[in-house]
Order: C-alpha cells, then structure tokens, then sequence
C-alpha cells in the first residue's frame, strides 16, 4: 500500500486536502470520487520526507511532550465529543486552540488522516507515537471499539491530571531542599577559592604556628583552588557516565535495583511503582482492554526498570492461564498489600474498583513517604551548613586569636 495526498472540491464547492492509502493512483483517485464532486491533486507521498514547511515549523531538540498540554488536549476532546461534534471538527477545534509546537503539528497531521477516513487511533499512533504515553493510543483504540471515545478521552484525562499533580507535588517538595543544597555547594566552593585565600595571605605575612583547623582549611582551600576545574571535569565525566549507563539496558536495571535497596528513597520508589501500576492497570481495564494487554501496557509505562522486567514477564504466565495475582506473587518485588488486593478484585470480579481503591491508598502512602524525607532532608542540610560555616569560622577565629597572643 502506498499513500497518496489529494486535493478536492466538496459538493459546496470547498477545497478539501487528505491523505489515504491505496494501491495504486487509480484506485486512490475512486475512492476520493466516492466522496467528493471533484478530484483536484493526487500525488503518492515518497519516503518520509520532511518538507521544508514541516522542517520550520519542528521543535528544535526533538519533541518532548509538555504534561499539561497533554492533560488539556485530553480534557477538551473529552468535552468537544461528549457535546456530539464531529471527531475530525474537534480535532481542528483542539488544533487551532493549542498552543504547544509539538502537539499543533501532531494534530495538523492526525486531523489530514482523519479528514481522510482514517481511525483517530492509528492517526495518533502513527504521528504521535514516539512521545505520546504508552496507554493513549490503546486506550483510544479500546474507545472506538466500544464507541466511546469521549469516555475514552475522560477516563486519559483523569489518569494523567492525576499523575501530573502527583508529580507537581513531588517537585515542589522537593525544590527547596535542592535550592539550599546548591547554594550551599556553591557558597563553599566560592568561600574555597575566592575567600579564604585571602586570609591566607594575610596569615603567611604574620608568620608563626597557626592551629591545625587553620591548617586544615587552609589546605582545603588550597586543594579547591588548584584542582577547581578539576573537579568540574570529573564531576561532567560522573553525570556523563551516569546518562550512558542509564541508556544501557542492563546499566539501567543495575541502577534500579541499587535504587531499590537504598534507605528512604528505596521506599518511595516501591511505593511509586505500586501507584503507578495500580493507577494505570485501573485505566487500561477502566477502557475494556483484556488483561494480558492491559499488564503489557502497564510494563511499559514503569519508570523501575526492575518492575517493568517483572511485569512484562508476567504477561507470558498469564496467557498460560494463571491467575494475575499468581503471576504478581512470582515476580517477588510487588507489595503484598497490592498483590492481597489484586487477588480480592479476581475473586469478585471487581478488578477496576479494587484498581481504584489501591490506587488511591497508595498515592496517599507515596505522598507521605516523600514528605516524610523532606522532613528529613530541611534538618539534615542545615546541619551540613551549619557544620561547614562553623568550621570555617573556628579556623579563622583561632588563627587571629593566635596571632594577638604572639604580638
């Protein structure tokens, strides 16, 4: 099958542009006459060129999808369908209305293939699929099975407004401690190489036996002064480092598994892995998807790669035909509250209540985890800064005690 780009004139006497597949020109030429009066163009679409329109007009640095943006796009397709507009108007609607680059050139081209009679599934997959969620493709396909796209667009929606939030709440925690770390790192740095030298200078002037914490900072400051850049390149080669191992596969599952088993933050990665898996399998079985791609779906969107091994292999036990709950107890690293609760939802057979009432509990654990670190963190870094300048202000004050005892 090749594809074909076309121009024709509606009965009205608009101009209308599409995209479709067929075999051959002939025969993409008949099935643009079944629709439309007049047949303009038709020219076969070669390659995956990109033309120089497109090329203007893409994120430099690739596309990166804006969370929000998402999570809005969602919620107005949800709202626009539910009032019974068209899906190709409502996708013009939503483009025309947004004002994220990547994801107005998404719909540019989804609504061309829309207008052209294709699926809304397979036009976000094809254009979308490289940055779009692992779960919006399939849970869009589920809804056009069962047609309810709006409710398939709602049920998107509420999932990922939820993780957005979660996540929001985690950064904001989190973005203090940090802003004091780097402060702190950077005013010892500065006092290393700027500040205490010259009070070295004005030691060595006066000569004489200066006291060890003296000496200790003046030897630190020393160290920072001559190795500065250094230290800068060693710390570029570590964060380097660390983004390739990341990349490789078993790279990144060693570093999962060494994350896993560290203090405090060990918990909360567990804890996000069960949300993250309770919220996102209540989504996929929420959209009617069978269980065995509702757990396939769900390994891919783990940020563990631990959990998301685990989870993809319990697809293949599944389709043997035991039990998720079986499957869950083999891979020995989910919860045993969350297993215990999956196995109540087979026995009922209420798998997407007990989804949404595991989920809830565990969003509420992980987001008491992670202020219970911060808690945590705010004394500790105070303690580390104070250490420091207290340091820093002893050795100053004996060397200039020390010094007035000798005059």
């Amino acid at each position: 099958m090749n594809n074909y780009k076309y121009t024709a004139l509606t009965a009205s006497g608009d101009k209308v542009n599409g995209m479709l597949e067929a075999i051959d020109q002939l025969e993409a030429t008949a099935k643009i006459r079944q629709q439309y009066n007049v047949v303009l163009s038709v020219k076969e679409i070669k390659g995956k060129s990109i033309e120089f329109s497109e090329f203007l007009g893409a994120d430099i640095g690739g596309k990166k999808l804006d969370p929000k943006a998402f999570t809005l796009m969602c919620s107005q397709f949800a709202t626009i369908l539910a009032a019974g507009i068209p899906i190709s108007r409502a996708v013009k609607l939503i483009r025309d209305k947004t004002t994220n680059k990547a994801l107005k050139n998404m719909l540019t081209k989804v609504f061309e293939d829309v207008e052209a009679g294709r699926a809304l599934s397979a036009a976000f997959n094809e254009h979308g699929g490289s940055f779009l969620p692992a779960t919006f493709c399939e849970t869009l396909r589920a809804g056009e099975e069962a047609g309810d796209l709006a409710g398939s667009f709602d049920s998107i929606y509420r999932h990922f407004d939820k993780q957005t939030k979660m996540g929001a709440k985690v950064r904001s925690a989190m973005s203090y401690p940090m802003f004091v770390l780097f402060i702190a790192v950077v005013v010892v740095m500065v006092m290393m190489v700027k500040v205490v030298p010259t009070f070295t200078a004005i030691f060595e002037e006066i000569g004489g036996e200066l006291p060890l914490p003296t000496r200790m900072l003046i030897g630190i400051s020393n160290f920072f002064s001559k190795y500065i850049l250094v230290i800068v390149l060693v710390i570029a080669v570590l964060i380097v480092a660390f983004i390739l191992i990341k990349r490789n596969p078993k790279g990144a599952r060693k570093l999962s598994e060494i994350q896993l088993k560290l203090p405090i933050l060990g918990n909360i990665a567990e804890l996000n892995a069960a949300s993250l898996f309770a919220n996102t399998m209540a989504t996929m079985i929420g959209s009617g998807l069978p269980m065995t791609k509702a757990v396939n779906i769900t390994s891919r969107v783990m940020t563990n790669e631990v959990y998301k091994e685990e989870i993809a292999g319990m697809v293949g036990k599944i389709e043997e035909g035991r039990t998720v709950v079986d499957s869950m107890r083999d891979t020995h690293v989910m919860p045993d509250i969350l297993t215990d609760m999956v196995g109540v939802g087979e026995e009922t057979g209420e798998m997407k209540h007990t989804m949404d009432v595991i989920a809830k509990y565990y969003d509420n654990e992980l987001e008491q985890a992670v202020a219970k670190a911060i808690a945590m963190l705010e004394p500790a870094l105070l303690i580390f800064i104070a250490a420091i300048a207290g340091f820093v202000v002893i050795a100053i004050y004996m060397a200039m005690f020390t010094m007035y005892q000798g005059m």
